[in-house]
């Protein structure tokens, strides 16, 4: 099948307003005194937004063909993100065959690599590469889910993050993940404070209910061993990204320190079959969570995931709604999704990427069935104030 060749790739970003899942503006579970790397200053404990979580924006990536389809893609990266994408990745696509997913991914990782591999280089490549997949099933009149093999089952189930697991239990959900709220820095008092408030929160869901604990690598070793022994009595599930993403031999030892039974999570902010392979290979976790608008896109999420299968382990991706479901619901190693609660109580499903996507689907009752529509199956809210910083 032969496809019209890109005509341009542009780079847009949208500022404030809860655009951006890192920005939720007014009172919020998301930003209400969650452990992060930065707890252990007290005067950046309070809010994530204090020590600037959400000064990038959202990045939206669009890429036209020449017959005028476009196809397009949000993750997060901002400003900066935006000029890599237009006056660097931008010329490994335009005037070339969209079908080349394999090496346009190759070109844009090697020919940054001297100053990329992770981080912000990392998520402007991940935006290009989901965009090209959406124009790719836009221009054959297919979903993501059938480019990649087809589904293997015909609805996605969820677990949900957010403050109410409780409340998701009621909704639908197959399990809770609760975030933690006090890091080593606050000491004995705070890690009494997290036990109490899942042993409160068992009581209300009883026992049948997953429960998990989100701890967004704000742990060192010793408090996640005794996190992780002193929820056992209240049968958490999983402990996730306790620690430094980078801090393989910590996450390793982590998981011989565990309770038998509970499972160590970890890879929201690892990158690339490189990073992952570290993870797999020293042992680090149980489950891999790689964010496809992340890690390095659909193209290198599905090495991942290869890398993942071929030792038994569960690929289960983060949040992401749309650019992570296409690729859940065709992966037996990925049997359920998680779903972020970005109501401001976790008291309501509402969409992820609420006001970027237009048509975004959420779970009713904990589950979902995908439409089979074109790309990714949604479209940009054109009534936002989208900023193209650096047009060419």
């Amino acid at each position: 099948m032969t496809f019209p060749l890109i005509r341009q790739v542009r780079a847009f970003v949208i500022r404030g307003g809860g655009a951006d899942y890192h920005d939720q503006a007014g009172a919020h579970w998301i930003d209400d005194h969650i452990a992060t790397p930065m707890s252990r200053y007290p005067e950046y404990r309070q809010s994530r937004r204090s020590f600037g979580i959400n000064v990038l924006g959202t990045l939206v990536v669009e890429i036209e063909a020449a017959d005028g389809t476009v196809g397009f893609a949000v993750t997060t990266g901002g400003e900066p993100a935006a000029y890599i994408v237009e006056h660097h990745l931008a010329r490994f696509l335009e005037g070339r065959d969209p079908a080349a997913v394999e090496k346009i991914w190759d070109q844009m990782y090697f020919s940054t690599q001297y100053y990329g591999r992770k981080g912000l280089v990392m998520n402007a490549i991940s935006g290009v590469d989901l965009a090209l997949w959406d124009l790719l099933g836009r221009l054959r009149g297919e979903p993501v889910y059938q480019l990649l093999g087809g589904k293997v089952r015909d609805e996605l189930i969820f677990y949900a993050t957010g403050s109410r697991p409780d409340l998701a239990k009621s909704m639908g959900f197959i399990g809770g993940k609760l975030p933690l709220h006090h890091g080593p820095a606050e000491g004995e008092e705070g890690l009494r404070r997290n036990l109490e408030a899942l042993g409160e929160m068992r009581g209300r869901v009883g026992g049948d209910f997953w429960l998990m604990l989100d701890c967004w690598m704000s742990l060192d070793l010793p408090y996640a061993v005794r996190l992780a022994h002193g929820a056992q009595a209240h049968g958490l599930k999983w402990i996730e990204e306790a620690l430094s993403p980078d801090d393989y031999w910590g996450y390793a030892q982590l998981k011989r320190s565990t309770p038998p039974g509970m499972l160590v999570t970890t890879g929201e902010h690892e990158a690339t079959r490189w990073g992952f392979r570290m993870l797999l290979e020293m042992e680090c976790c149980d489950i891999i969570q790689p964010d496809v608008g992340w890690c390095g896109g659909i193209t290198e999420l599905q090495k991942i995931a290869a890398l993942a299968d071929s030792r038994g382990l569960l690929v289960i991706p983060h949040g992401s709604s749309v650019y992570s479901y296409h690729f859940v619901i065709t992966r037996h190693n990925s049997p359920f999704a998680e779903f972020l609660m970005m109501a401001p109580e976790a008291d309501r499903v509402v969409p992820m990427f609420h006001p970027q996507l237009i048509g975004e689907p959420v779970p009713v009752n904990g589950r979902l069935k995908l439409p089979d529509t074109p790309g990714f199956g949604v479209e940009l809210d054109r009534s936002l104030p989208l900023h193209r910083p650096y047009p060419r």
